[in-house]
């Protein structure tokens, strides 16, 4: 059975619905025809992931996600995703949407990259914002 796992560090957050998000994201997964094996979810502060940033990829930037991947194959996916809520509720009011909206699609964006899609490029990240939009309809 596939697991998503919600956990917290440096605060205090649980998900709503996090039955419902967990299919959601398994449905994701399952229209690209893969599956979850464990996928773990971390909320964090800005602090605790640019620590994760420097440590893991020696950037010192502000991020709203690192995704580490440790999946075997494109099609049993397996990794930890961490959010940072900091970044999430400043990016919802800047691009006028919910928290909730916004979280959602941090959430599908770090699925996608366990998916193997990509968001260097322009056209890269063109196409992930598209997969997003589609991901946030299924809700």
């Amino acid at each position: 059975m596939a697991t998503v796992n919600f956990f917290a560090e440096d605060l205090d957050f649980t998900p709503e619905h996090p039955r419902k998000s967990s299919a959601w994201l398994r449905e994701i997964a399952k229209r690209e025809k893969a599956i979850l094996k464990e996928i773990n979810y971390i909320f964090c502060t800005d602090d605790y992931l640019v620590r994760l940033n420097i440590e893991f990829l020696a950037h010192k930037t502000l991020t709203d996600i690192i995704t580490f991947d440790y999946s075997e194959s494109r099609k049993k996916l397996q990794g930890d995703i961490f959010i940072s809520l900091d970044r999430v509720r400043e990016n919802a009011i800047k691009f006028n949407k919910s928290f909730d909206n916004e979280l959602h699609r941090v959430m599908v964006h770090g699925l996608l990259h366990l998916l193997g899609h990509k968001d260097k490029t322009t056209k890269d990240k063109a196409a992930m914002r598209k997969k997003e939009d589609q991901s946030l309809s299924l809700r």
